[in-house]
């Protein structure tokens, strides 16, 4: 069987533990099930262990990375940027997939074929959550990036409208293929599993839970502020990465004697997560703005009802059987939040509706897309 030569930007795939880490894990993976394809990883370094263990070994999947030379030693953010193209010439790779929104500069007139895989422009859209620098070279990378494209996947029809928006490009190099989630949110868990985890983290008997990173735009400090109008005895999980936007959460959260009412985890292990998710009661996921947001199918998957903020792409994530609220509405937020906890008028069949509609993430069928994609390239 002669098979296509698939090159990959995996950085992110030994770096990042969730978000775009998440996305290129779980898509490679599911490629890696079709016996026609050999996949070539292409990290700068090997990154995490823990990281770079999630992709499962299979002969038609490999690691590269740099080779720099003896006498020049050059860095790899500049390997990444450019000079991985050399790389891909020698190892015979028929088609490069940026996984982050980037492509390598030469990659076009290489003669490989490119696709990248845009997943929002948040730092155009809101900029105000971002340095000025970032947004200056993130919008560069952008431009760039159009140019050396032959095909963009958009993971929303927000993110597409945001691509056309900002960028001078044919609609139809554009399209649309959904996230997927990774299996283990699937998967039945045990009393076991989940004594355990509940001990572990002290986890209080009801619980909201949010996962993201704890960042401004991420907004979880409307569903703190929404805490003392639900019952006295539901408390707010969240689990992401320690910023400087916690602190001030935090703060909040003192100065408003809510201590007993919220708890902040950092650093929890992948097979923690889908245990935390099946404890909870509900999920609350206030971004203002996101170019999809996996978390939620994964609370989905998990059996929660979801509470959301409106204006970007989370209704297309979550569906019409979840409740939506404007940025900044803590009272609507509240009101959401009390009709999701059990026993609330209707949470069991928007959940179950919720399940069937998460259907079209499911992985082989993204990665059936993604494949007539490449195909319709090579």
């Amino acid at each position: 069987m002669t098979k296509n030569i698939i090159g990959f930007d995996a950085k992110r795939i030994v770096r990042n533990g969730t978000g775009l880490g998440s996305y290129g894990r779980t898509l490679v993976n599911d490629l890696a099930q079709r016996q026609d394809l050999e996949l070539r990883l292409y990290a700068p370094d090997k990154g995490r262990d823990d990281l770079r263990s999630q992709i499962l070994e299979r002969p038609n999947v490999s690691f590269c990375y740099p080779r720099f030379s003896s006498f020049i030693h050059l860095p790899s953010s500049w390997w990444r940027m450019k000079d991985v193209v050399t790389d891909l010439q020698r190892d015979g790779v028929q088609l490069y997939h940026g996984l982050s929104g980037e492509l390598p500069i030469g990659i076009h007139k290489s003669g490989i074929r490119s696709v990248v895989t845009i997943h929002d422009l948040i730092f155009l859209r809101h900029p105000e959550f971002y340095k000025w620098a970032d947004t200056k070279i993130y919008a560069w990378k952008f431009r760039q990036t159009l140019k050396e494209a032959d095909h963009i996947i958009a993971i929303s029809e927000c993110t597409k409208r945001d691509i056309l928006y900002y960028g001078d490009i044919d609609e139809k190099k554009i399209t649309i293929v959904y996230q997927s989630f990774a299996p283990r949110f699937s998967a039945e868990v045990s009393d076991e599993q989940r004594s355990q985890v509940r001990k572990i983290y002290a986890l209080p008997q009801r619980y909201i839970l949010n996962v993201g990173s704890i960042e401004a735009r991420k907004n979880i400090l409307q569903a703190v502020q929404a805490l003392p109008l639900l019952p006295d005895d539901v408390a707010l999980v969240i689990v992401g990465r320690h910023t400087p936007y916690t602190d001030c959460v935090l703060q909040y959260v003192h100065e408003h004697h809510l201590e007993r009412r919220v708890l902040v985890l950092h650093g929890v292990p992948d097979d923690h997560l889908p245990v935390l998710y099946d404890l909870a009661e509900a999920f609350a996921y206030p971004s203002v703005y996101e170019g999809f947001g996996i978390p939620i199918i994964e609370a989905i998957s998990c059996g929660l009802p979801v509470v959301a903020c409106s204006g970007s792409c989370l209704e297309e994530a979550g569906g019409s059987d979840n409740l939506y609220v404007q940025p900044g509405d803590v009272a609507a937020m509240a009101d959401a939040i009390r009709q999701t906890l059990v026993s609330a008028e209707g949470r069991e069949l928007r959940i179950e509706n919720s399940k069937k509609y998460i259907r079209r993430f499911s992985g082989c069928n993204v990665a059936s897309q993604v494949v007539s994609v490449y195909q319709s390239l090579l």
